[in-house]
């Protein structure tokens, strides 16, 4: 019952922040700029208000204060989710509010997405919770990996960061994708015990059904990369935490498929000249083939779903 609670809360608030916030955005002249070689249908979305990740990170901040869910992993966790976010909040606001269309330069992101990354794994490292053992899915117990951790896992970190970001093209897409994968690392929170990090999935949770109200199609607000890399932030902390990032790509998998059509999408233009997909990543694709937005969102999420059970049952 609390964890309905839970969902519930974070599901008000943001509710309630949204009221507040989008009207702000608005007045800020905060709305997006749509690129020019993206879709054209995308040109009318020109002007939404952007930076609404600010909506579900403050009702998941406020649910938090309100449920006392103060362990020392919740907060790391909220320090990477908020630490991510405001990686994208500097670039956001640079763009959107600032005018200056370059943002933050790729190498300044980086940097600073490393530098969370770090504190993450410094974290765990010393974490009494099976420190830095990965649990190996096919296998069902734990490995080390010596030396290989760090690597391994900022490559993780940042790879998952930047994919959420990727996902974030269509409106209510990155954000219904993101509730099925918290929902899913709250039930294997669960089954490890660790029912601090299983609470602070379903108030994320929440808080994005609530998000989705505004986000959905057609949006009254986007996430921004405040949004977008915040949410990258706190899965894959989620992860780290449990022990769990070897499980990412399949559970995570809508973003990693999404990454894989930009990477496959470049690296067949500059050897071969020819493009694999009408568009990247690959939501873009399907919108090309004239499918709608709602139908993309409607089976990107249920790939997503089926992905998340087939994670458990490897898992398990």
């Amino acid at each position: 019952m609390n964890y309905l609670v839970n969902l519930a809360l974070g599901l008000i608030f943001s509710l309630i922040f949204g009221r507040i916030l989008i009207p702000i955005l608005k007045n800020l002249h905060a709305g997006q700029s749509i690129r020019e070689d993206g879709p054209q249908s995308h040109m009318i979305k020109s002007g939404t208000p952007t930076i609404g990740g600010l909506i579900f990170l403050s009702s998941a901040i406020m649910t938090t204060l309100l449920t006392r869910n103060f362990k020392v992993s919740v907060l790391m966790i909220l320090f990477s989710t908020l630490a991510f976010g405001a990686v994208g909040f500097i670039d956001d606001y640079i763009k959107v509010v600032m005018k200056r269309n370059l943002g933050l330069r790729a190498y300044q992101k980086l940097l600073l997405q490393i530098i969370a990354a770090i504190i993450l794994i410094v974290y765990q490292y010393n974490s009494k919770n099976m420190g830095t053992d990965l649990y190996i899915p096919f296998l069902k117990d734990y490995r080390s990996i010596g030396l290989f951790y760090i690597p391994f896992i900022i490559f993780v970190i940042v790879g998952t960061v930047n994919s959420v970001n990727l996902t974030d093209g269509l409106d209510g897409l990155s954000t219904s994708v993101t509730i099925i994968c918290l929902l899913f690392f709250n039930v294997v929170s669960v089954k490890f015990q660790r029912y601090e990090i299983a609470t602070f999935c379903i108030v994320l949770a929440g808080a994005l059904i609530g998000f989705l109200f505004f986000n959905k199609y057609p949006a009254k607000v986007f996430m921004g990369d405040t949004g977008s890399l915040a949410l990258g932030g706190a899965i894959s902390a989620i992860a780290l935490l449990l022990n769990v990032p070897l499980i990412l790509p399949i559970a995570g998998g809508i973003y990693f498929i999404e990454t894989l059509s930009v990477i496959i999408q470049v690296l067949s233009f500059k050897t071969r000249g020819k493009r694999v997909f009408l568009m990247s990543p690959l939501h873009h694709h399907f919108e090309q083939k004239g499918w709608h937005e709602k139908k993309i969102v409607a089976v990107f999420s249920l790939v997503e779903l089926i992905l998340c059970v087939i994670s458990y049952l490897i898992l398990f």
